[in-house]
Parts: structure tokens; sequence; C-alpha cells
């Protein structure tokens, strides 16, 4: 089922069987984006419930929470990055049932050529999620030195040709300043040559995953996230004060940097008893992953807080 803004949420059945919603419970989507997942739990939840709506795009949150307030369920909204929404919870007082983070972005980011997230559609080299605050992705590729961009796009974007791509990057820049999608993309192109008869992943596809990770710190943000759970789970700082007693928390993440920390983070917990996991690594069924090519790369993880 597509949200009315055209996206398809990933594992939507999964997420509700996972996250077991029942009438009244409060549940916290760390990363909104355009409300599909929270819009079907808050279809559950009823008036006498609520959704938690937390996300960096203001545009996305606003959206989300008409979506999710469409389904008569009380909405708190939260802008900003997921990574201090542990201590928003606290702030506020709120205690979770329920936890989601979908690690992806929307479908109306990736289309938006503005927010420069795609090398299919030429627009400004930006890739912020939060487009108002911090460096941009342009920023970056025309200041770091070689070795930084060598670095970034070798670790976050597991490319092995990183130095090849970030030497390329360098000679650009010195003759005019890298400021649009197709420009990098172009860069990469020459520095990585492709045969799209036998390779099918366009060679920036990793320049650009590492880039956008950098931008938005990313791994930074669910490290921390990450540890807000962990602090919450063992009562350290303030006790269970925003994960209730049997809440279930499930994390969707699109790639290995992303999957290999919630895993780490989740095995630790459970050998100490202190959650369960009920489900291990889920994954998209093949009808899903037929009709919405996005959920190909999904993974999702959950555990039940004991």
């Amino acid at each position: 089922m597509s949200d009315r803004f055209g996206h398809i949420p990933v594992l939507m059945d999964e997420v509700l069987r996972v996250l077991h919603p029942k009438p009244g419970e409060t549940c916290v989507d760390c990363t909104a984006g355009l409300g599909g997942h929270a819009a079907a739990v808050g279809a559950i939840l009823g008036s006498a419930g609520r959704v938690v709506l937390n996300d960096l795009d203001a545009g996305n949150l606003k959206r989300a929470t008409a979506t999710v307030e469409a389904t008569g369920t009380p909405v708190t909204a939260i802008h900003g990055n997921f990574a201090e929404l542990p201590w928003a919870l606290t702030e506020r007082g709120i205690a979770a049932d329920m936890v989601l983070a979908d690690l992806g972005f929307a479908s109306s980011q990736v289309d938006d050529a503005d927010r420069g997230l795609s090398f299919m559609r030429d627009g400004p080299l930006d890739m912020r999620l939060d487009p108002s605050k911090g460096l941009t992705a342009a920023d970056l590729v025309n200041r770091a030195p070689e070795g930084e961009l060598t670095k970034m796009i070798a670790d976050l974007g597991e490319e092995n040709q990183a130095a090849k791509i970030a030497r390329k990057i360098v000679q650009a820049r010195r003759e005019t300043p890298i400021q649009s999608t197709s420009q990098l993309a172009e860069i990469v192109k020459a520095a990585v040559p492709w045969n799209p008869e036998h390779v099918r992943i366009h060679p920036a596809t990793r320049a650009f995953q590492a880039l956008r990770i950098a931008v938005n710190d990313e791994l930074g943000s669910l490290d921390a996230f990450l540890a807000g759970m962990d602090a919450a789970i063992r009562g350290v700082g303030g006790g269970r004060s925003w994960l209730a007693l049997g809440a279930r928390v499930a994390i969707i993440s699109f790639h290995s940097l992303e999957d290999r920390r919630v895993k780490e983070a989740f095995a630790g917990l459970v050998k100490q008893g202190l959650v369960e996991d009920e489900h291990g690594l889920i994954r998209a069924s093949e009808a899903e992953q037929s009709a919405n090519p996005r959920s190909r790369s999904a993974k999702m993880r959950a555990i039940r807080v004991v």
C-alpha cells in the first residue's frame, strides 16, 4: 500500500507483525518519512493511543503528521535528528510501547532534484536531509583533501575504486567547482569505466552513498540512538523513562554499515537477557521485492524489552 504521495513503505506487513500494536498504546516513529508505517500503526492504536513522529526533514514531517492525524490518532511531532530523540522523549515524559526506525529516505526526497540525492536527476549537489543547516555534498567534494575523500568513499561507500574516484574529483575541481549531481556522476564515470551490459550498478552509486552518509552523519546518528536505547534498557541515567516494559523496537536498514551496528547492539542486549529477539533477520518477500525494488536491500531486526 502506498501513501498519498506515492511512497511505498517497505516491509509493511512485517512491521505490523513485529510491533504488534494494540489500541491505546504509544508508537514512536524515529524517522517518519511520509508517515506510511506510522499511519498503518495509528489506524490500530485509535484515539486513546498516540503516535510520535520524528524527522530531520521539516516538510516530510508536516506531511507525515497530516497523514497520521487522518487516522484519528493523536500525533506528537518532533523536528530533529533521531540521535537526540531519547532525550526529547524523556523531557516530554513519553514512554514508547513501540519504536520504529526506517533508515532509508523517502521517495519525495529522491525525486526532488533540488535535494541532490540522486545522480539520475540533475540538480545542486546538496544531499542534506535537513536543508536548513550543515555542509552540503558540494562543500565536501570541493574542499576535502584527496586522502580524506578516498577514505570517505572507501569506508562509507564500500567502494574499492575510491582512490581513483578521489583523484579524479580533485583533478576536476581544479578546473571548475563541482556543483551538480550530473557533474559528479560524470567525473566518477570517467574515473571508473562502466559497461552497463556487464555491470548493472552505476559507478557513481557508492560514491553518492558515501557523500550522503557523510553529509548527514548517518552512522554517527545511528550510533547515538543505539546508545540512548541501550542506556534506557539497562536503566542507566534515568531508567527506562522513554521505553516501556515490553516495548518492541524495530530498525530497518538498507546497507551493511547500518545493519552491522544494529545487529551488534541487539545481540549484546540479548546476550545479557535484557531483551528478546523473537524474529531474527527479516527480509522482504519475493512478491514485495518484485513490486517494490527498493525493498530488495531492506533488512529489519527487532527486539522486545523484558
